[in-house]
């Protein structure tokens, strides 16, 4: 998942750390955890019919991933009240699972972080409840290429700021919007660690490099309309404005010594 509304609050970021990988043991234990997370988001995807409320999905998730002995990673760092963020139309993230019933034609967001063994993996993805129409298409389209764009950057002695950059090239030649207050992070022994703020858009200033072994999401937000997520008044969704489509989606990535090592697996998604 981004950053979590709450996270803005400094009280909840003055001791964040940074994962870096140095035994082929950690590696496999966080490939664990993200192949984890990644079969409950495509479970849930797969799950999600119109008439079922955002509650009876989550509680789905949930039951998966007590059945794989996980927990869910915004529970237990911030107490978040459901098991995963699901959010829905105007909803751009960190939605709270709850009465809201589903509708033919939604675009649905689910975002998928657990502890499992120790360490923390993070993914999400946005589909459409059929019938799916143009635009909404296009803008899942592009916010995938745009994360297999930023992907491709990954390297040891890169910036950071590539990251950005790339998916800010793909939003411009799709004249799509960034979500600009919602961030890539590091992740690996907490939810939320040390490196914070990759932004979705380039970044000049940011002279970060990727070493090899670290460990962080990407995950561009893109959108028709909205620049900048809002607080919807409940603490935690965030929401842009009123007929926006925005999509994320979002891999755990390890700087390899010849690239990125892809954690979670987005196939087989709606």
């Amino acid at each position: 998942m981004s950053r979590l509304s709450i996270l803005y609050n400094a009280r909840y970021i003055a001791t964040l750390n940074i994962m870096t990988i140095h035994t082929e043991e950690q590696l496999d234990k966080l490939k664990s955890a993200g192949l984890l997370v990644s079969a409950v988001l495509r479970r849930m995807c797969h799950a999600a019919e119109p008439g079922m409320t955002t509650a009876e999905l989550d509680a789905l998730g949930a039951k998966w991933l007590a059945e794989a002995d996980a927990e869910s990673a915004p529970r237990l760092t911030y107490g978040f009240p459901g098991a995963t963020c699901i959010s829905v139309n105007e909803e751009i993230a960190h939605g709270i699972p709850g009465s809201r019933r589903l509708s033919a034609g939604d675009m649905v967001n689910i975002d998928v972080s657990a502890r499992v063994g120790g360490y923390f993996a993070d993914t999400g993805a946005s589909f459409t409840l059929p019938p799916d129409v143009p635009v909404k298409k296009r803008v899942r389209t592009a916010t995938l290429a745009a994360l297999d764009a930023a992907v491709h950057e990954v390297r040891p002695g890169a910036r950071l700021s590539r990251i950005g950059h790339a998916i800010e090239c793909v939003a411009r030649r799709s004249s799509l919007r960034i979500v600009r207050n919602l961030c890539s992070h590091g992740v690996g022994s907490a939810l939320h660690e040390e490196p914070t703020d990759i932004t979705g858009y380039f970044e000049p200033h940011d002279a970060r490099v990727m070493h090899e072994g670290m460990v962080f999401t990407i995950e561009p937000f893109l959108s028709t309309k909205a620049r900048y997520a809002e607080d919807a008044g409940d603490g935690w969704t965030l929401i842009g404005p009123t007929g926006s489509v925005t999509a994320q989606y979002e891999h755990t990535v390890v700087v390899g010594r010849h690239g990125p090592i892809v954690l979670t697996d987005l196939r087989g998604l709606p």
